[in-house]
């Protein structure tokens, strides 16, 4: 086509093909849209039922409902602050004091434990770095698995450690 534009220079010709194109691309864009929304239904001679989109001899066409869309709910945040329900009761300043040091002292016995975990973890490292067991000696990258587990669980150990002493801080 463009070879024919170059040798007639006929400009009439290019923009009727274009046109054409244009009105076919819209054509088949519509007829996409139109065709997407029809699902056909089909029953065949074992009573296998098959849904699909392209028409089948025999087969019934469905109509869908749309489905239903629930809008949003409006964003009405002007500050981060989580506004108590009237219905929600409210505790007394004594009876979440109490809470509170109830929560503290479950804190800090987990504290002592994870302490006492994580002591031991790098006391199993350490001895784990000292000992080398028969299949080690030819195999140094069992070793170094080994040795990079005990390091691992030192190291869960000592993130539960911190994580409970920025928790005990806050309060």
């Amino acid at each position: 086509m463009f070879v024919l534009y170059l040798l007639t220079g006929d400009t009439d010709f290019m923009l009727g093909n274009i046109m054409k194109k244009l009105a076919a691309c819209c054509l088949l864009i519509v007829t996409s849209w139109v065709q997407a929304a029809t699902v056909y239904r089909y029953v065949d001679k074992e009573g296998n039922v098959t849904f699909t989109n392209i028409p089948i001899r025999g087969a019934q066409a469905i109509q869908l409902s749309p489905l239903p869309s629930v809008p949003s709910p409006p964003n009405n945040r002007s500050n981060n602050t989580v506004k108590p329900s009237s219905s929600y009761p409210a505790v007394d300043p004594a009876t979440q004091k109490q809470r509170d040091g109830g929560r503290r002292k479950i804190l800090e016995q987990e504290l002592a434990n994870e302490e006492k975990a994580l002591a031991a973890a790098q006391q199993a490292l350490t001895e784990g770095k000292a000992v080398r067991y028969g299949n080690e000696t030819r195999n140094h990258q069992r070793f170094l698995d080994r040795i990079q587990k005990l390091q691992d669980e030192v190291t869960d150990r000592q993130k539960n450690v911190d994580a409970l002493r920025r928790e005990l801080s806050k309060n």
